[in-house]
């Protein structure tokens, strides 16, 4: 077995400090602030509305997927793509990892749905200038689409 503070020293001599971090056991669902947040979200649909959570991306053996899919129906069927973050650490992580996904499944809209916190508005509002040209649609033109059961014009972010 090895000694916590033994690991430390060594960590110490090549140059590294050491973090660790406890988990609290009960629920083992550490996805529960983001299906929390999709629910916020899908409640609002217009009940014509296609929801569909944890969507693969179509290409063979590619485990990326978005959070969730909304579909409209006929006579003219649209795709919605969802993805949500419940906090935002790292900016540029998250544009390079939408800007793969859409690379890869360009088809639809997207929604960036946000969990609406003080720490998440700071963020967006440093990233705005780089995500403007991306989601160039009003959170509340989309959310009124969606509610009337129509194609939102565009990709949006979204603070729920």
């Amino acid at each position: 077995m090895v000694n916590i503070g033994d690991v430390g020293a060594w960590c110490a001599v090549v140059g590294l400090d050491l973090a660790y971090r406890a988990y609290p056991g009960g629920d083992p669902l550490r996805d529960l602030p983001s299906q929390r947040l999709l629910e916020r979200l899908r409640v609002v649909l217009h009940p014509s509305l296609r929801w569909r959570t944890e969507v693969g991306l179509a290409i063979g053996g590619d485990p990326r997927a978005w959070d969730a899919e909304i579909r409209g129906a006929a006579p003219h069927p649209w795709r919605c793509r969802v993805e949500a973050e419940t906090r935002i650490a790292d900016g540029q992580a998250l544009e390079r990892k939408l800007a793969l996904k859409l690379r890869d499944d360009p088809n639809g809209h997207l929604i960036l749905l946000i969990s609406d916190t003080r720490i998440n508005r700071r963020a967006v509002a440093a990233l705005r200038a780089g995500l403007r040209d991306a989601f160039p649609a009003t959170p509340r033109e989309v959310l009124l689409a969606l509610r009337e059961g129509r194609e939102p014009s565009g990709n949006a972010v979204i603070l729920l």
